[in-house]
């Protein structure tokens, strides 16, 4: 042992006539702890997200203008009005219902089937055409009886198709009794 180590060993008893007063001491640690502390800016108080929230409101500002403006012609183009809609719903299913009828047909030959078709892909130029009339508000009500007309026409050439192959399945008695 040094010389150091024996001195302390002797002076044991000197050293525990003072007694640390540990309510003072906590004060100072705290008070230390609390002049170290950052000063708390609440979120809304920063410079940063201040300028971050700015941008956000004036992009979301001109997202909802564009979409109002750009967005209204993008509707326009699916179908002009409600009425176009619910004709569309309506006589497209019936229509495609009995085009499939025609194509699955047996009795139906190829080229029958063919000029069927391309007298419905004639008729589905003309819809095109009165859907782009109808987009330029045109006299609605004129396209649209006009669009009705082709849905009808479609119908008319399906169901003429339709009765002659079931007219040429019936057997003919037209010829009567021979003796």
């Amino acid at each position: 042992m040094d010389n150091f180590e024996k001195h302390i060993r002797e002076n044991a008893t000197k050293f525990d006539t003072h007694k640390a007063d540990r309510a003072k001491m906590w004060a100072n640690i705290s008070a230390e702890i609390q002049k170290k502390e950052p000063k708390v800016i609440p979120l809304w108080k920063r410079p940063m997200l201040r300028i971050a929230a700015s941008v956000v409101l004036v992009l979301g500002i001109s997202a909802i203008i564009g979409l109002y403006q750009f967005g209204a012609s993008s509707a326009d183009t699916q179908y002009a009005s409600k009425e176009l809609l619910e004709i569309d719903m309506y006589y497209q299913d019936l229509v495609s219902y009995q085009v499939q009828l025609v194509k699955n047909n047996p009795n139906i030959t190829e080229e029958n089937k063919e000029e069927f078709l391309s007298f419905m892909d004639d008729l589905d130029a003309e819809y095109d055409v009165l859907r782009k009339e109808m987009r330029k508000n045109l006299d609605n009500e004129r396209v649209l009886e006009a669009i009705i007309a082709n849905y009808k026409k479609r119908i008319e050439l399906i169901e003429n198709l339709l009765h002659q192959l079931n007219e040429s399945k019936k057997p003919n008695d037209d010829y009567g009794y021979t003796l």
